[in-house]
């Protein structure tokens, strides 16, 4: 796949690292002659000094043939313009990084449409996400994040007093954006349908958006008490941002340590039910004054990697319940895994192995991935690129045979995820995921593919 690259800042240079020892021929164009230069001695891709939102500097990186461009740089401005120029140009797939939430912002116009732009990307909130999976749900199905947090799985336990059971699923009633993909029973397991019907103490695997989930829960057990979760960010990022949005929940008690008086303004303006904090976490008189022990969560998320290390062991040193840490240089990559193994750091996440990981599976060529294997039995969660001359395309989901032992649990549509309904139609790009038990996943690829 013939792929170019605008900006080599951190992202940027990991994409060109990753996507180059995957194979691809990838072509890096940043502005500073300096970086360049070392670039080429390091790289196994085509580096040019240049411009990347010069028409005239696409054209002659002969822009048309290329089959994705990514825009990377820092400035948003530069990589909706880039991307633009790239479509009008004839790239094929075109993906910007942008951090101001005005381009994803669709109430007056959808920017995305408008500029020609298939995806848009944000490392910092692909970061947000997965450090929201544990603070939201800590019986959430452990499953590569496919819809950027609009659709979690979760993993839920049919409690003996329960009104479910012994009623058929198609009874239930439940919320539209809610999905029941399978049920563990004893030694037995089964793909949910419509005649399914629940027992004390099954296990049962949930789809849908995080809130309606959570407040499913009172349903499979009337006794499940909501516990507050006391939850401290450092640092007013981007990555901070885009977690707070991800724990508007009452149940969360959000408190935000930032140096920036600005910054602090800013944040308690934008969110007037968390608390902001202006101070420096790296000083253990003031995290023993905030009594950062008593916390659930305490997540270090400034774009100072040795601070964020710093008030890391602190906090765990301090007792704080669960400590996540985010890492921006790729100075740390070979650390991440003592980080985590010794010094009781529970989550690690890095904005650019992120967006690696994510660009790896968006320009992989397999028509389909499978996500996770649900725990104690045969289900597998699937996704499945819908192309062209996919058999679906143009059908509504109700008309869509699929063989017995599969369901869909959901739909993803350019930067859109929901749990299908039954008269939403399938369209060349989407990607569908379906759980499907082992024995069936042929037949499923022959009828979707």
């Amino acid at each position: 796949m013939k792929i170019i690259i605008i900006g080599a800042g951190e992202v940027g240079h990991n994409l060109c690292t990753t996507l180059s020892a995957a194979g691809h021929n990838v072509t890096l164009i940043e502005q500073s002659e300096v970086r360049c230069e070392k670039l080429d001695e390091e790289q196994n891709a085509r580096i040019i000094t240049g411009n990347g939102s010069s028409a005239r500097q696409l054209v002659d990186v002969d822009v048309a043939s290329c089959d994705a461009f990514l825009a990377m740089t820092s400035d948003d401005r530069t990589n909706v313009i880039s991307c633009s120029l790239a479509k009008g140009l004839g790239a094929k797939n075109t993906i910007a990084r942008i951090h101001d939430e005005t381009f994803s912002d669709n109430s007056v116009i959808n920017y995305q449409l408008h500029f020609g732009i298939d995806l848009l990307v944000n490392p910092e909130a692909i970061c947000a996400v997965e450090l929201a999976k544990e603070i939201r749900s800590a019986g959430r199905v452990a499953v590569e994040n496919f819809a950027r947090g609009q659709i979690e799985v979760q993993l839920q336990e049919v409690a003996p007093n329960s009104r479910l059971i012994g009623k058929k699923l198609k009874d239930l009633k439940l919320d539209a954006r809610v999905r029941i993909g399978f049920i563990q029973r004893d030694s037995s397991s089964e793909v949910a349908s419509a005649d399914s019907i629940l027992q004390e103490g099954d296990m049962v695997t949930l789809f849908g958006h995080p809130e309606v989930l959570f407040t499913l829960r009172e349903r499979f057990d009337p006794k499940h008490k909501i516990d507050i979760a006391r939850v401290v960010l450092f640092g007013g990022s981007e990555t901070a941002i885009s977690l707070i949005r991800l724990l508007t929940n009452p149940r969360f008690k959000v408190r935000v340590i930032e140096k920036d008086k600005a910054k602090c303004r800013s944040l308690a303006e934008r969110f007037p039910d968390i608390t902001v904090i202006n101070g420096d976490a790296t000083s253990l008189r003031l995290l023993e004054e905030e009594q950062i022990g008593s916390a659930d969560y305490f997540v270090a998320c400034t774009k100072d990697d040795e601070e964020n290390i710093l008030t890391c062991l602190q906090a765990a040193k301090l007792g704080a319940n669960h400590v996540q840490l985010v890492i921006n240089k790729g100075d740390y990559d070979q650390l991440l895994g003592i980080l985590k193994t010794m010094l009781g750091i529970e989550v690690v996440v890095s904005p650019r192995q992120a967006t690696a990981e994510f660009m790896l599976r968006n320009l992989s060529a397999d028509s389909s991935a499978t996500l996770a294997t649900v725990p104690g039995g045969d289900g597998q969660i699937v996704e499945v690129r819908i192309t062209h001359s996919s058999p679906c395309v143009g059908k509504k989901v109700k008309d869509i045979q699929l063989p017995a032992g599969a369901v869909f649990v959901a739909l993803l549509h350019k930067f859109k995820a929901k749990v299908p309904a039954a008269d939403d139609v399938i369209l060349a790009g989407d990607r569908v995921v379906v759980i499907v038990s082992e024995a069936q996943q042929k037949a499923v690829m022959a009828s979707l593919v």
